[in-house]
């Protein structure tokens, strides 16, 4: 006779997914950032630019969130196995990507200050020299934001609705969008000023560019702080758990709790009131269709009043 040992029964709580791709990447872009940084600095003071100036040290803003998403990427994988955490560390992307959003939050709303405050200030423009510079921003922008792009995952299942990003990652392609955006718009105001003589178009770029920033930040705050209190999951895969179980004999789930681990895991408790109780694994088995259940806890009541429904074979 086989006797199972209690590690049978247990299981791995190491739901963080596999970031070596974003990670090695944000690194890369976190040292190009600060690059550009200094050389926006640098040729800001050179060329007696506000703009430049006041964007080298927008771009330091981003390198610190940038720096957030590292720390956010290393914290989770060096506590992945640490028990303490009841579910693992696949919440932490999230709450890299919150941070984050805050920062991104701060960036839009001093840039839109600093627009407004330029409009009343009499000021010269080195049209050529700062429109160089803010081009090869641009490109390291746009560089920056193609390593950083997320491979979504979209689920095809019929029961699964819902779309799983990596928000860690996100949050480090947001900020690196942002920046490309004030250089796209930088070059344009600088080049319509120097041709037509409008320096105040630099002011209205910049209001533009905070609203657009803002608009941003508001939906990577939204998106994280469903998954920071657990009102990520949609509403129609909860249906679908709940009809999965509930067309099997004549089971009624009394209770019901799903939500998110991590991208790709997604937990649920479910408290089950049957009379025809069978062992755990039938009912994990009529689960089998969710892909992303990959901590599961069932608990089965066995209704001993009068069947309310005829029995159906399960």
């Amino acid at each position: 006779m086989h006797i199972h040992t209690l590690d049978h029964w247990q299981h791995t709580h190491h739901f963080s997914v596999d970031q070596g791709h974003g990670e090695k990447n944000t690194r890369l872009v976190v040292i190009l950032t600060a690059l550009m940084m200094v050389v926006e600095i640098a040729a800001g003071l050179t060329f007696g630019s506000m703009a430049l100036l006041a964007d080298g040290w927008h771009m330091g803003t981003h390198v610190a969130a940038l720096g957030i998403t590292l720390l956010a990427y290393r914290y989770a994988r060096r506590h992945a196995d640490n028990p303490r955490y009841s579910f693992g560390t696949g919440k932490v992307g999230a709450l890299g990507g919150f941070a984050s959003a805050v920062a991104l939050v701060v960036v839009a709303v001093l840039m839109g200050m600093e627009a407004i405050q330029s409009m009343f200030v009499a000021r010269t423009i080195q049209f050529t020299e700062a429109m160089g510079v803010a081009v090869i921003g641009l490109m390291v922008n746009l560089g920056s934001a193609y390593l950083l792009r997320d491979h979504d995952h979209h689920h095809h299942d019929h029961h699964h609705h819902d779309h799983h990003h990596d928000h860690n990652l996100r949050a480090a392609y947001l900020h690196v969008l942002a920046d490309a955006m004030t250089s796209l718009l930088a070059i344009f105001a600088l080049l319509v000023g120097q041709s037509l003589g409008w320096i105040w178009l630099d002011s209205v770029m910049g209001i533009v560019g905070a609203i657009v920033i803002s608009r941003w930040s508001y939906d990577l705050l939204r998106d994280t702080s469903k998954i920071l209190l657990d009102s990520d999951v949609s509403e129609e895969t909860i249906s679908a758990i709940r009809a999965s179980i509930e067309a099997d004999a004549d089971n009624r789930v009394a209770d019901l709790h799903v939500w998110q681990l991590a991208p790709d895991h997604v937990a649920a408790i479910i408290s089950i009131v049957t009379h025809y109780p069978r062992p755990t694994e039938h009912y994990k088995k009529l689960l089998q269709g969710f892909e992303d259940l990959t901590h599961l806890t069932i608990e089965i009541n066995h209704c001993t009043s009068e069947p309310c429904l005829p029995f159906k074979a399960g």
